[in-house]
């Protein structure tokens, strides 16, 4: 989870060394610890991480919330559904959070493999443990795992085991190392043979090498080998060099590693190069989890709202769909029948799609569902022009509603289907779509902007979008954006999304219609800092609206 860095922080990591000490390519072979080539389930074998049959398995998913929200099981179908092969699956131990029972975990693992997917197990209680006060140990998740073992045990091939999440914080992170080796080794001594995940120090950014310096020495301390580190990457990682020298010191030694949590929204400690992240994932065949699926108490890290997956965000979009992303580069365990050997057939070419709802900024595509021989997980909708194409929407089901388009502008859109093993049909006739026109000057908008309260480091805004033309406004997007870093963190009278400065907002059920020569008002409360200016530019639709 994205955590504050403090000044101190920030300049240590200025002139941190990115040497690695005792990461060299020199073998570090152990005639006591077994090969990993005779693991039954998922192992690490020359610092990849493989499944049982030796095939490698580059994790491509995202975190779930599983702790929080016990309720929404469905959103292990629906995270598979846009392409993910792995689910990393939030638990408690109980120490900070109500505790997840044996027969819960045992029916998120049958979820998990319902679903095809691999499950990354965490328990989060040990998160900023050593300046968390609430925070517990990794030998107390340890302990908890060992209550699990039953549940666990045979199901090496589907799971990996996270000790902890981000177990240890900024106060003197070097006292990492020696717990976490402990916590690995009572877990072997218990009889574990599960590939084990360790995450970094520093709330799991590892801004000051602790990680990785004593990789090798926690490695080493694995009787099995099966041992992968897992770095968290956020704001502190907002350049390409810190980036690529991180995760190539690992790949270099040899050593495991994938990311665990990443960010790349914005906020006010940094902007997260998730693009970076990604490719080098992809160029060095290292797992990511992107952070995380939703719920989050700051709903920029939602990967969708309101954990529906027919209304990714823009972070969403770009984890599944962007360059680089899951619908892209995710391949299927072969445990579950991906790859060589599996299921290999197409499903059949979709029929071609149709357009309804067209305004000047969205548009909804309909089209005939398809067969498969064993089933279709998901379509996928491209944008066809210039002979490329661009995903812009998943859907496991007929429809799809795009957005974010532009007014008036013309679009050529088509459809594939795809099954769980990852084989795509061919593609689908095309349909072309000409958005409406703006709500710009020449509609006739306006909009009135004030601060109504003001307190501490928060505030109560209220924002009049006015009609000023003569003919209904529906289906509007209002957007605008902030200049000193302020963050909205509720709204009522349309929906809110941000990215960094950013803020677009589509209406509620109550003001979705603006009548001619009417208005709408929207409320929200947003954290400030020190200055707190007032938007000067706003576009509805697209188009420019006088202020005022």
């Amino acid at each position: 989870m994205r955590r504050k860095r403090s000044l101190a922080a920030l300049l240590a990591l200025l002139v941190s060394l990115f040497g690695i000490a005792g990461l060299g390519r020199t073998a570090h072979a152990d005639p006591a610890r077994p090969s990993a080539t005779l693991a039954t389930g998922l192992h690490i074998g020359d610092g990849r991480l493989l499944e049982g049959n030796g095939n490698d398995f580059v994790m491509r998913g995202v975190n779930h919330a599983h702790a929080w929200y016990p309720g929404e099981t469905r959103s292990l179908a629906d995270i598979k559904a846009l392409g993910a092969n792995t689910v990393r699956v939030v638990l408690s131990d109980g120490h900070r959070w109500s505790k997840n029972s044996p027969e819960d975990v045992a029916a998120i693992i049958a979820q998990c493999k319902a679903n095809r997917l691999i499950c990354v197990l965490e328990v989060h209680d040990t998160t900023g443990y050593g300046e968390d006060a609430a925070a517990g140990s990794l030998d107390q998740a340890a302990d908890y795992w060992i209550g699990l073992k039953s549940v666990l045990t045979g199901q090496e091939n589907y799971v990996l085991i996270n000790i902890g999440n981000e177990p240890w914080g900024n106060t003197d992170p070097a006292g990492w190392t020696a717990p976490t080796v402990a916590a690995v080794q009572k877990l072997r001594n218990a009889g574990f043979q599960h590939t084990i995940m360790v995450d970094a120090p520093n709330w799991g950014q590892d801004w000051q090498n602790v990680m990785r310096t004593n990789a090798r020495t926690v490695y080493d301390a694995d009787s099995t080998g099966n041992l992968i580190f897992s770095i968290h990457m956020y704001s502190v990682y907002d350049t390409a060099q810190e980036i690529t020298d991180y995760l190539n010191a690992f790949v270099d030694a040899e050593l495991p590693i994938l990311i665990g949590e990443f960010g790349g929204p914005p906020d006010q400690y940094g902007d997260p190069d998730e693009n970076t992240m990604m490719a080098t994932a992809q160029q060095l065949k290292l797992g990511y989890l992107a952070w995380s699926w939703s719920g989050n108490t700051d709903p920029i890290l939602d990967l969708a709202t309101d954990f529906d997956p027919g209304r990714l965000t823009d972070w969403g979009k770009r984890v599944f769909n962007g360059p680089n992303g899951i619908a892209e580069t995710s391949r299927e365990a072969t445990v579950y029948g991906g790859g060589s050997g599996g299921d290999t057939r197409a499903p059949s070419t979709p029929g071609a799609p149709t357009a309804s709802a067209v305004t000047a900024t969205s548009a909804t595509l309909g089209w005939p569902a398809v067969t498969d021989n064993v089933g279709v997980t998901a379509y996928d909708v491209v944008r066809v022009g210039g002979g490329a194409e661009t995903r812009v929407a998943t859907s496991t089901g007929t429809t799809a509603t795009l957005t974010g388009l532009t007014a008036a502008t013309s679009y050529t859109f088509a459809v594939y289907a795809r099954d769980a093993a990852g084989n795509r049909s061919a593609r689908s006739a095309t349909v072309d779509v000409t958005t409406k026109n703006g709500g710009g000057p020449d509609a006739g908008c306006s909009v009135g902007y004030r601060v109504a309260d003001e307190w501490g480091n928060g505030f109560q805004g209220e924002i009049a979008v006015r009609n000023t033309g003569t003919a209904a406004i529906t289906d509007w997007t209002l957007a605008f954006s902030f200049a000193n870093g302020q963050v909205i963190t509720n709204m009522w009278g349309g929906t809110p999304r941000q990215t960094g400065a950013a803020v677009t907002v589509t209406p509620a059920s109550y003001t979705a219609t603006i009548p001619a020569r009417g208005s709408v008002t929207l409320g929200f409360t947003a954290d400030r800092g020190a200055t707190n200016s007032v938007p000067t530019a706003f576009t509805l639709n697209g188009g420019a609206c006088a202020t005022g």
